[in-house]
Order: C-alpha cells, then structure tokens, then sequence
C-alpha cells in the first residue's frame, strides 16, 4: 500500500512525472528551494481488476530560519477497500487464498535543508509511519488475517551538487524500518521489514527552460516474517520543458519500469502539478494487487510567504 502513497510524496509530484527523480530535483537537500509554501495532495491509483488505493495529505514549509535553513512536515492517511488479492498465511493453507480486504496507512514525515556554500546543499528525513490491512478469504473457507505495522526508526538523507546553473547532481538514501505483525486464527507472527533506497542521478539543461534528467534506484528489501529478501536496481529517466515564460511546464519520464508524465502550471503564488503514472510501483508490488493499473497525482501550493511580503510592502506604502 505505501508505494502508492506515503513513497510517492518523499519524491513529490513534480519529480514523479519527471521520471522519479529522487537523486536531483526532488532530492531531500533542496526542500529550502520551496520556503514559505504550503500544499495540499491527493493520489488515486485504480487497477484495471477494481482494487483502488487513495490519499490526501497537507504540508507546510517554513520560511527561511537560519542561513537558508528550511523545514518541511506533511501528514498523510490512505486508504483502500475491497482489494482483491491471494494472500499467504498459515490458517489460510500453504497454496493462499483468494481474499478481500481494508487497508489504511497513516504517516507523518519531516524533512530539514539548507545550502552549504560552493553549491552543496544537504537534507534529512524524519518520519513516522503505521499501517493497517485486515482480510478474509473469498472462497467460502473460513479464517482470517490481519497484518499492524509498528513504527520503528527510519528517514533518510540526501546531498546535492550544482557546479553550474545548468548542471545538479545527486544522491540520497532512505532508511523504511517497521515492525510487522501478522495474526490469524493459527497465531501471530512477527519481524522487521525493511526497505532501503540508494538513489544517484545528474541533470542538464541543454538549453532554456529544458531538463534532462538520468539516474538509477538501487532498492534492499527484506522481511523476516515472509522470509524473503531481494536487491532490485532500476533506472530513473526523465525530460521537462518549460514553456510561456514557465506558466506552463510538461515533463516525461520512466521511473524503474513505470512510464510517467506529468505538467505544472504556474501563475505565482498558486502552482498546480499534475502526474500520470502507468503501472506505479510494478516493479516493486508486482502483480500482487493486479495486473495493470493507472495513477494519477495532484498536488496545489501556495507561496503563502510572497503573499505576506506583498502585505508588508502595501502596508509600507
């Protein structure tokens, strides 16, 4: 359930269309690029089978505080019912068992940036997440499963590099701890699940208002309740250009093995960005919740802090 909510806000709508930029322009270390803004998010990811999973979620910048210094909190709740899916546990036999089940994921987040001179800039994630899933199976056999997740430390952070105007590099690496619990009518089972992401990448602008930008995600994963764990790399591609004296910007990209796309339309101090994701999160869910599915990601900010200085300048007069 996360990859299609609280994993798609670290990277931030803009960066998803671009391709799940994460290493660059979304990277954690230029959250103070986005001081004094505010925003509001919302993301539906619906399989072709009917499974639907959607969240909300409101965030806030602050202004500058100290030498460029910024800090960005969102919270965020998701929420998915009747999923379909073949789910594996011990009182449900050792083949799974076609199920239906509710989910719902809540999670807070807090990210801290700031330039460092010689055009390094550095960032940490904080955050806090628990989820929720529980099922029943769909083939007229009795039983149950719930899975809880525990939180357990985690965040992550990111550095980047700007040499020049037309030139970003960067890495980051993000740290997904959890306590799972799995409980049937058999027992309960717990252990550590965790999800570690290394991401590098660069972008160009070879000319005016254009990006292009190339990375790749490396993703560490286990679970020591299911017993499994798994290293996955994928590549992070993606081209923006800005049009209209940048009101208007479209962008494209490929995130692992999701085709993406995305706009941005801007008339200061609203932005509006728009993503459309085909198969999010595939190489990472697999089919588990279906075989193909579409998403599509809003986010609306409000520059609150040119608002506030235009007050002071009218109050001035």
């Amino acid at each position: 359930m996360r990859e299609f909510a609280s994993g798609q806000i670290k990277k931030g709508v803009r960066s998803i269309g671009f391709g799940g930029d994460g290493a660059t322009w979304g990277n954690y270390a230029l959250v103070y690029r986005d001081a004094g803004g505010a925003l509001i998010d919302y993301g539906r990811t619906g399989y072709t089978d009917g499974n639907a999973f959607s969240f909300t979620a409101v965030g806030v910048t602050t202004p500058d505080l100290w030498h460029g210094l910024a800090v960005y909190a969102i919270g965020l709740a998701e929420h998915a019912t009747d999923i379909d899916l073949t789910l594996h546990s011990p009182g449900l036999g050792s083949a799974g068992a076609p199920s239906r089940g509710d989910g719902a994921d809540q999670a807070i987040f807090v990210k801290v940036a700031m330039p460092l001179g010689h055009g390094f800039s550095a960032g940490v994630l904080l955050s806090y997440e628990t989820s929720q899933f529980n099922a029943v199976p769909t083939d007229g056999s009795s039983g149950y499963v719930k899975y809880r997740t525990s939180w357990r430390p985690s965040g992550g952070l990111g550095v980047t590099w700007q040499p020049h105007e037309r030139v970003l590099l960067g890495v980051r690496a993000l740290f997904n701890n959890d306590w799972e619990v799995r409980t049937d009518q058999l027992g309960t089972a717990e252990g550590l699940a965790r999800s570690y992401e290394y991401r590098v990448g660069a972008s160009v602008s070879p000319w005016k208002g254009c990006l292009l930008d190339a990375g790749m995600t490396i993703l560490d994963r286990a679970n020591a309740i299911a017993g499994t764990h798994s290293v996955q790399v994928g590549p992070n591609l993606g081209i923006e250009q800005a049009l209209f004296e940048s009101h208007l910007v479209l962008r494209v990209g490929l995130d692992e093995q999701s085709p993406a796309a995305g706009l941005s339309l801007r008339f200061m101090p609203i932005v509006l960005d728009v993503a459309y994701v085909h198969n999010m999160a595939i190489s990472r869910v697999d089919t588990l919740f279906g075989e193909t599915n579409n998403a599509v990601l809003v986010t609306f900010t409000l520059d609150y802090q040119r608002i506030v200085l235009a007050a002071a300048r009218a109050d001035s007069r």
